[in-house]
């Protein structure tokens, strides 16, 4: 019998958490994800909440909301992996159901339901699963690298006369989209608007929903040129797969690929080319055979993942994890960078980990990235394309210098100043030459940038009570609505 129960902004925390007993703890008592203390040293805090509570730590969002950050690597790997006690589907949050989620709240993007395979379990997941990965597998993956290569050289030639550069705003920050563009079956001259539409998405500024409207709008229109002229790409074998998907389920999931393969390469990229320029043993283990470019990327899969966390999963009925007791409904935040770190797995954090793919950076289980290859291959061909290109590469500033801009889910690094001897005679390949499919050479508009201060009609977002409305609320109902 819990003799008291406390409650925190009308949200009860976690069951078997410290907020439950005969001495409850006061709200401050629970550490934050959020925040300018817990987004400049993620790794630090979960290394404090490890030692305070063991493989599983009650955590508070946004709004205070409760959940459980799952540190353990081991206990990662149990969550991820058993669809029947941990649900991929958030409307069993008992957040959602008892109105305690403001539908401004930052946790409502990556959390609302949509009908994506990401939301799904069971033979719905599988349906729409199948159909993803069939798709994906279908690239041609020396055609892929052809792309990178165009895209890469096209990148480095805009900065590679004048000896400095800053590697994430100028190379990795547009390579990805610019490939995925041409993966997916878009008009080759979307690419540079979408850079900039999925930049500002993700940074979540005040005209990021106009431009989730542009992403979409320009996804929309690709589907409609599809119906009459199939080509090859992911949009293609989408709408032709055998699972039947229907055309809002087609538009969902190319959205997610785009921006999900998009910010992760992105990080991706950004960490193994600041790790090469600012770990001695590692560029020297890299330049002296003794650690190959996939190597050195799994290095960073292990120490810096793209997301940090995901949430999540929503248990779907009284259970255990971790020694902690998980209600019904709870939400649990799969820590990836934290159980990457397991003492259990990794005593030694500064101890090399060459060709060890063990990771949680891409997930496991049911919902493991189906896209992990290609992010890995456009990251591999884009960083070794570079490297070869200027091999004297190097740090402009100071190590300490460098800044990143963090999240609760993630931390990405703002710039990486670079010099190097110029090299004018760099041009870009003619793309005739290098892509593997053919280009489209028909010019398809582009749909037009919304205009500063566009914001689309708001709908109604799902399973959130009728509260204020916030600009996240109206990003998400143009997504799910």
């Amino acid at each position: 019998m819990i003799p008291e129960e406390r409650t925190y902004n009308g949200a009860v925390p976690p069951p078997g958490c410290p907020a439950h007993g005969a001495t409850p703890l006061q709200r401050s008592d629970l550490r934050r994800l959020f925040g300018p203390e817990a987004e400049a040293d993620p790794a630090g805090l979960y290394e404090k909440l490890r030692a305070e509570h063991g493989d599983v730590a009650p955590v508070l969002l946004h709004g205070d909301l409760p959940a459980w950050l799952v540190l353990g690597y081991s206990a990662n790997l149990t969550a991820m992996r058993t669809p029947s006690r941990f649900s991929r589907d958030s409307r069993r949050w008992t957040e959602f159901q008892e109105g305690r989620v403001a539908p401004d709240s930052p946790v409502l993007p990556v959390i609302a339901w949509q009908p994506t395979c990401s939301f799904v379990d069971g033979e719905e997941h599988r349906r729409l699963r199948t159909a993803v990965t069939d798709g994906l597998n279908g690239f041609d993956r020396r055609g892929m690298r052809r792309y990178v290569t165009r895209f890469a050289d096209q990148l480095i030639a805009e900065f590679g006369g004048t000896g400095r550069a800053d590697l994430v705003s100028q190379f990795s920050e547009h390579l990805p989209m610019l490939v995925m563009t041409q993966l997916v079956g878009m008009p080759e001259e979307y690419g540079p608007r979408l850079v900039e539409a999925a930049r500002d998405l993700v940074r979540g500024t005040e005209t990021a929903v106009a431009s989730n409207e542009y992403v979409v709008e320009s996804l929309r229109r690709t589907v409609d040129r599809k119906r009459s002229d199939p080509g090859s790409g992911l949009v293609t074998r989408l709408m032709e797969h055998e699972s039947g998907l229907s055309e809002d389920e087609v538009l969902q999931h190319l959205r997610s690929v785009l921006l999900a393969a998009n910010e992760t390469t992105i990080n991706l990229i950004s960490e193994t080319l600041k790790m090469v320029l600012t770990d001695g043993r590692f560029r020297a283990h890299l330049s002296g055979g003794q650690m190959t470019l996939p190597d050195a990327l799994d290095q960073v899969l292990w120490d810096a993942p793209p997301f940090m966390l995901v949430p999540g999963r929503w248990a779907t009925g009284d259970t255990e994890l971790g020694g902690r007791r998980i209600k019904a409904g709870d939400m649990l935040l799969i820590g990836l960078a934290a159980g990457n770190a397991d003492p259990a797995v990794r005593p030694d954090l500064n101890k090399p980990l060459f060709g060890n793919r063990s990771h949680l950076a891409f997930g496991s289980g049911p919902h493991e990235c189906p896209g992990q290859e290609i992010g890995r291959a456009i990251a591999e061909t884009g960083i070794d394309i570079l490297l070869t290109r200027l091999p004297d590469l190097q740090l402009a500033v100071e190590e300490d210098e460098l800044v990143w801009r963090g999240n609760w889910m993630s931390r990405h690094l703002t710039g990486l100043p670079v010099s190097f001897t110029p090299r004018n005679a760099l041009q870009p390949q003619d793309p005739t030459t290098t892509a593997s499919a053919p280009v489209i050479s028909t010019p398809v508009p582009a749909p037009p940038i919304p205009p500063a201060g566009y914001a689309p009609p708001v709908e109604p977002v799902r399973a959130v009570p009728e509260q204020r409305r916030g600009w996240w609320a109206g990003l998400w109902a143009k997504l799910v609505g």
